[in-house]
C-alpha cells in the first residue's frame, strides 16, 4: 500500500538527519495518513479513504465529502478522489433528470 493521501496526493518526502557535527544522513518524512470511512450523501454509501489529516479537516470545513470533491478543482485531486467526483456528478446529473421528468 503506497504511503499516498487518496485526495491531496500528498506522500514521502525525503531529506537528511543533521547531526551537532553537521554528519548528514538520509531520512524519510512520512506524510500524517489516517484511515478514514466518509459517508457521501449523494450515493448514500460509506466510501474507505486513506487521508492525510489535513484532507481530513478540508472535507470538515467544506461541509462532507460530496462538497469537498464537487469545489475542488479535478488538477488538484488524486485519482481515487477524481474517480469518486466522478461518480457523485454522475449521480446527482441522474437525480435532476429523475425531478425533472
Amino acid at each position: 500500500m503506497s504511503r499516498r493521501c487518496d485526495f491531496t496526493g500528498k506522500g514521502v518526502q525525503v531529506g537528511h538527519h543533521v547531526s551537532h557535527a553537521n554528519n548528514k544522513t538520509k531520512r524519510r518524512f512520512m506524510p500524517n495518513l489516517q484511515e478514514a470511512s466518509l459517508l457521501s450523501d449523494t450515493l448514500g454509501v460509506r466510501v474507505q479513504l486513506r487521508l492525510s489529516t489535513n484532507a481530513l479537516r478540508s472535507v470538515e470545513k467544506r461541509g462532507g465529502l460530496d462538497a469537498y470533491l464537487l469545489s475542488t478543482p479535478a488538477a488538484k485531486l488524486g485519482e481515487k478522489a477524481q474517480v469518486l467526483r466522478r461518480r457523485i456528478k454522475r449521480a446527482q446529473e441522474k437525480k435532476a433528470a429523475q425531478a425533472a421528468a
